[in-house]
């Protein structure tokens, strides 16, 4: 098992790296070639461009699989690790991009928000051990003596091949924070009558004694997240009520997100015992693992059940590196329920694959026996999941999940502020409330 790290490299040779030939930093891989990977559109969000790339994490480090949320010039760290599931090691860079509030490119020069270099290699790499699905592992640490942001705001984590921008591996969004408000906050039923046994509305209050801010209804925005998704975040442009160092968000149609349901989970942390949601498992040339079938759970009563809000974890019970001695397997998902419509698809989706409708997490329908089928490709660990019915482009989980208010769900607020003239959003407020 071969492994190269960062700590190993002094700071001198870490700007010889930087600044040394291409084909110097090529001889230190294994040799891989890089001559499938094409030119990538760069998206502003979580995005993977290869299929070859899987199980994707990125989180603050003190928690693991929470959201990347650093404090400036704190000794907050965050991890990102993938798998690359083509032939032999490559050569990957990465570097760190500023966003403004919307996640659209700040345009500011490296130098601007950045100390020490612009870019770096990835050094830090394992092969897989008596795997059937052979891998390479990643993974980076940072800020490092490299990457270091130096103001607040949103980045955009941008990793790609042999030093080539266009050449796009993955992407992912991550906070810094200068925190220079304090926010309160509250999760209350919807104030809508008919939302509120399916509703949660959010309710907070920014105090900001330390910072002027003279126009409260162009210089601020407000951002809050329900379990760290991306794809049902609400903004809010202006506040309710403006007072004396005080800005408060109670608007009655604001912030008010359907409260879904517990999250579906399922354990494969061994290939050799069925744990009580693995049907059989399957070990041939590759590793299929069949679950029971899920059930429809659009019921008129909430029933509790623990989840982890649609993150997973990597583990293996079978060998003694989670990173390097898990293995991959196909899961296959059966759905019992009736299609919703027949205008519609259905899809599997998680953190797993960034709450993204990927054609290979789409459900298929068999009429006659009333059921989906579908499948994943993961590595081994613990799994949140859910059912989505998506229609005229609308994605929505509730005809097979249902929505209660009393699902337990955490939210996450942000509070950008831009100074009258700045040129960038920076991000003074975080605050994280759960029921």
């Amino acid at each position: 098992m071969l492994r190269r790290s960062m700590k190993a490299y002094t700071p001198l040779l870490l700007i010889t790296l930087m600044l040394g030939s291409c084909s110097v930093q090529q001889g230190t891989s294994s040799g891989g070639s890089s001559s499938d990977v094409t030119s990538q559109t760069l998206i502003y969000q979580d995005h993977t461009y290869l299929p070859g790339i899987k199980s994707v994490e990125f989180y603050n480090r003190s928690r693991e699989q929470s959201l990347p949320v650093i404090t400036l010039g704190s000794e907050d760290e965050l991890l990102l690790a993938f798998d690359d599931l083509r032939p032999t090691s490559r050569n990957f860079y990465y570097t760190i991009e500023h966003c403004d509030a919307n996640w659209r490119s700040s345009r500011l020069s490296p130098i601007d928000y950045m100390l020490n270099f612009s870019e770096d290699r990835i050094n830090d790499y394992r092969f897989s051990f008596n795997t059937l699905q052979k891998y390479t592992h990643y993974e980076v640490i940072l800020p490092n003596f490299s990457i270091q942001p130096k103001i607040s705001g949103n980045y955009l984590l941008k990793v790609y091949e042999d030093n080539d921008q266009r050449k796009l591996v993955l992407t992912r969004r991550l906070f810094v924070v200068k925190p220079m408000v304090a926010i309160q906050a509250e999760i209350a039923a919807s104030t809508q009558v008919s939302k509120r046994e399916s509703n949660q509305k959010i309710n907070f209050t920014v105090n900001h004694p330390q910072v002027t801010i003279q126009n409260p209804y162009v210089d601020v925005k407000a951002f809050v997240m329900q379990n760290g998704r991306f794809d049902n975040a609400i903004w809010a442009d202006r506040a309710t009520f403006v007072r004396q160092s005080q800005l408060v968000y109670n608007d009655i149609r604001s912030f008010d997100f359907a409260g879904g349901n517990e999250f579906r989970r399922f354990d494969f942390r061994s290939l050799r015992f069925q744990t009580e949601q693995v049907a059989r498992i399957i070990r041939d040339s590759v590793n299929i693992v069949q679950l029971l079938p899920d059930p429809n759970q659009n019921t008129p009563t909430y029933t509790f059940n623990y989840d982890e809000n649609g993150a997973f974890f990597i583990r293996n019970q079978d060998g003694r590196d989670n990173r390097t001695d898990a293995d991959y397997a196909t899961i296959k998902l059966d759905l019992a329920s009736e299609a919703p419509s027949d205008n519609g698809q259905a899809y599997v989706i998680g953190k797993f694959n960034d709450y993204q409708l990927k054609e290979e997490n789409r459900l298929t329908y068999n009429p006659a026996r009333g059921r989906f089928y579908g499948s994943m490709f993961v590595k081994q660990g613990v799994y949140d999941y859910q059912y989505v019915w998506v229609e005229n482009n609308v994605s929505n989980p509730v005809p097979f999940e249902g929505s209660f208010f009393q699902t337990k769900n955490t939210y996450q607020i942000f509070f950008y502020f831009r100074r009258p003239g700045g040129r960038w959003d920076e991000l003074i407020g975080y605050t994280e409330v759960r029921n």
